[in-house]
């Protein structure tokens, strides 16, 4: 019998850093313009918010277990067969469940050094070996990935585009990287960002998950649907991958608002396309302007900007995010994904948009 005075976490528990949202609140009497989680700032589709609405009235039953009405709107939509599609409480639900399915202790997950950080957090949670691997110039390196691979790796995840650099790789590069690893290994493709990337040699990866055996493809409603508080998430993936998932995630996982949310915003392409609209507008204004200002920003495809501040103390990352979150416009530092010098910022309304860049032209001077 052990000797413990109270409950320990299983070894390694305790290791893990734990996930820290993007702030969301200004200095009191001073308007919120909230670009740290890059939401929309189109709001949600008014079909979902109707949908939403009307489910208040039957709120007591519990909702389908299968998310059945929503993988149909999805498959219908994207042109997938809804078997192959899973439903989640946000896409990270199912990087975790694809990392407790196919990741025990001692196999190894790689990422890359810039990538979404719940990628380690799910690897160690299963037990299992991070291993993040150098970019080039913030974007995800093919031959670098493939060198890190060894007869221990069971998974590589690669969020193309990536947050927060808001870099891809073109799509010839992922099928060179599905080519290149061993058929045991998985590739989880994080396309959260999809529907702003507007590049000729983009894909999301539908494709190569319907042509192979160890795709998976994983999207949220959270970002251009501007559903981030109703939590959903959906992969598309091999029928075998599929069963996996099924067996491994919660029998009512989805709940009934964002089944409800989920099936009217997927369907409701005008959002979907003046979401589209303003944020290839205003990313291109902004990016200029802060250019304009002297700051570096790295290249996006993305709905935000990674923005570099110059060395020193005076105009550091940190200094202007305090000058910003005072005046109500809250970023996001991202020194825990190697930036310490770096502020992301979401692409907002207009007024927020010409107001960041305001408060830096001041803060500068």
């Amino acid at each position: 019998m052990s000797d413990a005075p109270r409950p320990q976490p299983k070894p390694g528990v305790m290791d893990i850093a734990a996930y820290v949202p993007g702030k969301s609140a200004a200095p009191a009497g001073v308007k919120l313009f909230k670009l740290s989680s890059n939401e929309n700032p189109l709001g949600a589709s008014p079909a979902a918010k109707e949908a939403v609405k009307a489910l208040a009235e039957k709120m007591e039953f519990y909702p389908d277990g299968s998310a059945t009405k929503l993988r149909e709107a999805i498959g219908e939509v994207h042109g997938l067969n809804p078997a192959n599609i899973v439903c989640s409480n946000g896409s990270d639900e199912i990087i975790g469940l694809l990392a407790q399915t196919y990741l025990k202790p001692g196999d190894e997950a790689i990422f890359t050094e810039h990538g979404f950080l719940v990628y380690k957090i799910y690897t160690q949670a299963a037990g299992a070996v991070p291993v993040s691997v150098k970019e080039t110039n913030a974007t995800a390196n093919v031959d670098a990935i493939l060198a890190a691979v060894t007869d221990r790796t069971r998974v590589v995840f690669l969020a193309n585009p990536n947050n927060p650099t808001g870099t891809y790789i073109p799509f010839d590069e992922v099928r060179r990287l599905q080519a290149g690893l061993p058929k045991n290994v998985l590739l989880v493709l994080d396309a959260a960002y999809a529907e702003f990337v507007r590049r000729n040699d983009y894909e999301s990866g539908i494709e190569l998950v319907s042509s192979t055996e160890n795709v998976v493809m994983t999207r949220t409603f959270s970002k251009v649907h501007g559903l981030g508080g109703i939590r959903l998430g959906w992969a598309y993936c091999p029928a075998h991958i599929a069963d996996a998932l099924n067996r491994m995630r919660g029998p009512f996982n989805v709940n009934a608002a964002a089944i409800e949310a989920g099936t009217a915003a997927i369907r409701d392409r005008g959002h979907v396309e003046r979401s589209v609209e303003h944020n290839a507008k205003w990313l291109a204004w902004t990016t200029d302007e802060l250019t304009r200002l002297g700051l570096t920003v790295t290249p996006s495809v993305g709905n935000f900007v990674l923005i570099h501040f110059p060395s020193g103390e005076a105009h550091s990352a940190a200094k202007a995010d305090d000058y910003l979150t005072a005046r109500g416009y809250v970023l996001r530092r991202v020194s825990a994904y190697g930036f310490p010098n770096a502020l992301r910022m979401t692409i907002g309304t207009e007024e927020a948009n010409r107001g960041v860049v305001a408060a830096l032209k001041d803060f500068l001077k």
